[in-house]
């Protein structure tokens, strides 16, 4: 297939593009400066969604969309303008990507797009959450609706469209496992606030495969969970990393401090959290290769 892909860089699209390459499919990366970084076996074309500039006759020749995108949540404290550039970065080159699909002649067959968990809200505590559970009501539910909405003209124009919810994605090159391995190898990790709170991950290797079986899935479409079907609580996952690095667990990082240093972040990302399950990729017949959170930590920290 002829592949666009946007967000290529971060943390899911950098380790996609080359499963894609190898698996022979021609990639098309939307960079949004010149400049970008080059990636071998791909060609890059520049577009701004602020801008509004897209080059609609590459959505004419392309089969797929994988669409990646957006101002990191995880980063920095959640400032009025932080959390205007989350709502808008997605929103806008989600907008600006259906506009260019619905209207052409000839369009993809196939629109993918990252979403996340943060649709259920961080206040359902213990309740089991699958794709029919209803949207929470804090900021990050707010922002998923209407990221998954601005996606609606491609729903409406016939193109199968797959919006995959990833829980948090486990890796050694970034994002949440990376922070957190510093301090559990010195000895200084611990569980964080009450750590009764659900966490609901998956390892990487899950996630790029769960992004493949829904490009090739013809079957497969609308919200997709991709969360390893086993999620813990905090108190879970500190113990199982403090087993696998063969160090101690017995510190405690006191919510009211969480609080002081990010702000609102500290409980949408970090206090409180969902117990979601992938149901529809499991009725689907995907199979996860770390389903148990344990192996899929040894794998990750030891290879």
């Amino acid at each position: 297939m002829k592949i666009i892909i946007t967000g290529s860089t971060g943390l899911i699209g950098s380790s996609l593009v080359p499963v894609l390459i190898a698996a022979g499919h021609t990639v098309t990366r939307f960079v949004r400066a010149s400049s970008a970084t080059e990636v071998a076996g791909t060609r890059a074309v520049v577009w701004n969604p602020s801008a509004n500039q897209i080059e609609k006759s590459e959505i004419e020749t392309h089969d797929a969309v994988i669409h990646l995108a957006g101002e990191s949540v995880a980063e920095g404290r959640w400032t009025e303008d932080k959390k205007r550039r989350i709502l808008e970065s997605r929103v806008e080159s989600t907008r600006l990507l259906a506009s260019a699909i619905a209207e052409a002649t000839t369009p993809p067959r196939i629109y993918i797009s990252a979403s996340a968990t943060g649709f259920y809200g961080n206040e359902r505590e213990d309740e089991i959450l699958t794709e029919g559970s209803a949207k929470g009501t804090d900021f990050l539910a707010h922002v998923v609706e209407q990221w998954e909405a601005a996606a609606q003209p491609i729903v409406a124009a016939g193109v199968r469209s797959v919006f995959l919810r990833f829980g948090v994605v486990l890796s050694e090159q970034g994002g949440a496992l990376l922070k957190m391995l510093t301090p559990f190898k010195l000895g200084a990790g611990g569980k964080i606030g009450s750590g009764t709170q659900y966490m609901s991950w998956v390892a990487m290797y899950d996630a790029i495969a769960a992004t493949m079986h829904a490009l090739e899935d013809e079957s497969l479409s609308g919200a997709v969970n991709v969360v390893a079907p086993h999620p813990v609580t905090n108190a879970e996952f500190t113990e199982t990393l403090a087993r696998v690095l063969h160090r101690p667990a017995v510190f405690t990082v006191p919510a009211f401090a969480l609080r002081l240093a990010f702000g609102e972040l500290a409980d949408a990302a970090l206090l409180k959290g969902q117990r979601v399950i992938p149901e529809k990729l499991e009725a689907h017949n995907f199979t996860f290769k770390y389903p148990q959170l344990e192996a899929a930590l040894r794998h990750l920290i030891t290879t």
